[in-house]
């Protein structure tokens, strides 16, 4: 089976695809970070996830994955637990805008013109957009044009029925859900083997103040560094949400970049 993988093709191969008669393909760019995500699941879960998604929707719409970019912007104490857990490897907000620019301005200038930022990690959702703001700008001033840029985190394209599956007695809200019941379905269906299934943990949910103290208060935070419980996990609850959001992504970006139907 041909590759989507960037990183598996020589450069012939990818400047063959990059000069098609029909116009470049869709590269997507999966975002992550270095975070913790509890006693069982594995530091990499929010780059992994994007990564596999983009592997699973890439066929349906003829296009490309770059490599995954698995540092991300600082894990916050009410999305991510807190960058305070060892193993949290995070980039200032500054070099990780500049590090997506400088990934997406050379894939332009390559004529890999169709790019999709593919985000794992909530946190890096603004720094994103400014790095795609700055790299159309730089990429102008170049006189490298016709350059189209879309952003997306994979579980906004949950949908109600999905959720529903996931959650049968209502979501408590989607920043507690880090380390949770999607994040540990979707990687027991995906990568079971990284799971350690005998640690998932069953606490109640974090209780945060509407506020934020800087230094970091800890103390809100579960030991666990999951925010609420992951007991009802579960691997068909992960292939629900796989086989809803693979198609439904596809068929957005298909829209997005105006390339027809399937």
């Amino acid at each position: 089976m041909e590759t989507v993988r960037i990183d598996e093709m020589t450069w012939v191969e990818l400047e063959a695809k990059a000069k098609a008669l029909h116009g470049p393909p869709i590269v997507i760019l999966p975002t992550g970070a270095l975070e913790q995500h509890g006693p069982h699941l594995p530091l990499g879960t929010d780059a992994m996830m994007p990564r596999f998604l983009a592997e699973r929707i890439a066929p349906e719409i003829g296009g490309l994955v770059a490599p995954t970019l698995s540092y991300g912007f600082k894990s916050q104490p009410k999305s991510g637990g807190g960058n305070h857990f060892p193993g949290c490897v995070s980039l200032d907000a500054s070099t990780y805008i500049a590090l997506v620019k400088d990934v997406i301005c050379d894939l332009a200038r390559h004529g890999l013109s169709r790019i999709t930022l593919f985000d794992g990690h909530m946190e890096n959702q603004w720094f994103l957009t400014e790095a795609a703001d700055l790299a159309l700008r730089a990429l102008k001033a170049e006189g490298v044009a016709d350059v189209k840029i879309v952003k997306l985190g994979y579980w906004t394209y949950l949908t109600k029925a999905t959720e529903d599956v996931l959650f049968p007695e209502g979501l408590l809200s989607w920043e507690l859900e880090h380390a949770a019941v999607m994040e540990t379905s979707v990687m027991l269906h995906l990568a079971p083997e990284l799971v350690r299934q005998d640690l998932i943990p069953d606490g109640p949910p974090a209780a945060f103040p509407l506020y934020d103290v800087y230094p970091v208060d800890t103390r809100p935070i579960p030991e666990t560094g999951v925010l609420s419980s992951a007991k009802s996990a579960s691997a068909e609850k992960g292939r629900a949400v796989v086989a809803q959001v693979v198609p439904d992504i596809a068929a957005a970006l298909r829209e997005a970049f105006e390339l027809g139907e399937a």
